[in-house]
């Protein structure tokens, strides 16, 4: 994107548009140094797959097996949202959803390996452009997984690698039995050159003191199971978990911790650090259980339930730790966040406040950073939405929709209308079904849940649709 002052006024000018107000204006941050940011985003992560402890009060709330001693310093120099969500239990969905501030449900991007014809890349409304509105003088770059459809430089991106997916990562598609092996390799997952990439970036923005924005979205923890030898030494003689025993995989979970160790110690040498904010976070849940099969007791992600693939605790919620200027140490936050919050939030801390607005699903919670994790999210919507329109054989095998207010969170699953409505405050494993016992809260949530649907024209789940065959368009089939 061109970073001229013309380019810059234009796109000022559609934010103003976008606001519908000739008279708005926007509250322009005062600091007279743009802050840099770093989003460092994981790959099937669980919110208890590093050695942080997400919850005060839960000790299960972190690994019982993998050690991260890099992230724990993260989060004792920062602020862990126990309640952070995925804004899709699948990659691409969320992906989409950190970058354009939607939801997949609003996007229609709701599966990997659909058709996105209809998603316009070419919005001004995504993180690297409106940071560049902001101040022209942004670099923006993106290194490692990306998982949508268009090149990078369509969204704002200065420096890419490209449309990478999980194959530049290492995933064979065609061998199941592979991937849960324990592959041994000096770069495992590209963790520590996709690491020296982000590096090398920082650097040259250091070197010109240019602000930055960086998203390094690693390929760990991905399968395949890839790790250096002398991790997986390390694991093969420590003791297993009750939940998380795969010794290949926590050698990895060790190496995308060293790779993130080298990152920070690189800002902190730069001298970066005081104006820098670094969010580590996952795009969805582990899976529950390695190898997945649909049927188990006790899955990697406990006390959540079930994982990856689906709307249950395990599939969304994720780890999310972020910490920068004014930001208490070592404090978690219960306030529930999403992906689509992301947007707001940085362009809120980079110097302009976004009005709410209908078309961006999320809200800034700058307040809560500068008020010790008090404090609630504004949205133009209610609750947090999560769509999951079509049939998963390992997952729970029915397309679903699920929305969080408050304490509570309500699943709707399609093919018979049946409910589920659990106080995930109170009941994290999604045990206690109070759907019968609690039916004015059921059907508030339900209502709510339909009419965003419906609102946003969210695809809609019918017998043998998978998303994946044709252009949305063509398949014609919305709530």
């Amino acid at each position: 994107m061109k970073t001229s002052s013309t380019s810059c006024l234009l796109i000022i000018g559609l934010i103003i548009t976008f606001i519908g107000c000739k008279t708005a204006k926007v509250e322009k941050n005062n600091d007279q140094k743009s802050p840099n940011f770093i989003v460092i985003l994981t790959d099937d992560q669980g919110w208890n797959g590093t050695s942080v402890q997400m919850m005060d009060t839960n000790v299960q709330s972190k690994s019982d097996y993998h050690q991260t001693p890099n992230v724990e310093k993260l989060a004792n120099r920062g602020m862990r949202f126990s309640s952070a969500y995925a804004s899709a239990p699948v990659c691409s969905p969320s992906r989409y959803s950190i970058q354009f501030g939607q939801t997949p449900a609003r996007l229609k991007m709701i599966r990997v390996g659909m058709n996105t014809n209809h998603i316009d890349h070419q919005s001004a409304f995504t993180i690297p452009k409106l940071l560049k509105s902001i101040n022209s003088s942004y670099k923006t770059a993106h290194v490692g997984k990306w998982g949508i459809d268009v090149d990078p430089s369509e969204l704002g991106y200065d420096l890419s690698d490209g449309i990478t997916g999980n194959k530049e990562g290492g995933f064979n598609y065609k061998s199941n039995k592979n991937q849960w092996l324990n592959n041994i390799d000096q770069d495992p997952k590209k963790i520590f050159s996709t690491t020296q990439k982000a590096i090398a970036f920082i650097e040259k923005q250091a070197k010109s003191n240019t602000p930055f924005f960086l998203q390094v979205s690693h390929y760990a923890v991905h399968s395949d199971v890839m790790m250096r030898k002398q991790t997986l030494e390390k694991y093969k003689n420590k003791e297993k978990g009750a939940y998380q025993k795969h010794v290949g995989f926590a050698a990895m979970t060790e190496d995308l911790d060293s790779g993130v160790g080298l990152l920070l110690d690189r800002v902190k040498d730069l001298g970066l650090e005081n104006n820098t904010y670094i969010i580590y976070t996952s795009d969805n849940g582990a899976v529950p259980v390695m190898p997945p099969r649909s049927f188990y007791k006790q899955g990697s992600n406990t006390p959540l339930s079930r994982g990856k693939w689906d709307a249950m605790e395990g599939g969304i919620r994720v780890p999310f730790i972020i910490c920068g200027p004014k930001i208490k140490a070592g404090v978690e936050s219960k306030t529930s966040i999403t992906f689509s919050d992301l947007l707001p939030t940085i362009i809120d801390l980079a110097g302009y406040k976004m009005p709410l607005r209908e078309q961006i699903d999320g809200g800034s919670f700058k307040n809560i950073l500068t008020n010790n994790g008090k404090g609630e999210v504004i949205r133009f919507s209610e609750g947090l939405v999560f769509h999951v329109p079509y049939e998963n054989a390992i997952a729970l095998k029915r397309a679903h929709s699920a929305i969080i207010i408050d304490d509570f969170k309500l699943i709707k699953f399609h093919d018979n209308q049946e409910l589920l409505l659990f106080n995930i405050t109170k009941d994290l494993e999604e045990k206690n079904n109070l759907a019968q016992s609690h039916p004015h809260k059921t059907n508030t949530l339900e209502k709510a849940l339909d009419s965003y649907l419906s609102k946003v024209k969210a695809p809609k789940w019918e017998p043998g649709i998978t998303w994946k065959s044709k252009p949305i368009e063509k398949i014609n089939s919305y709530h």
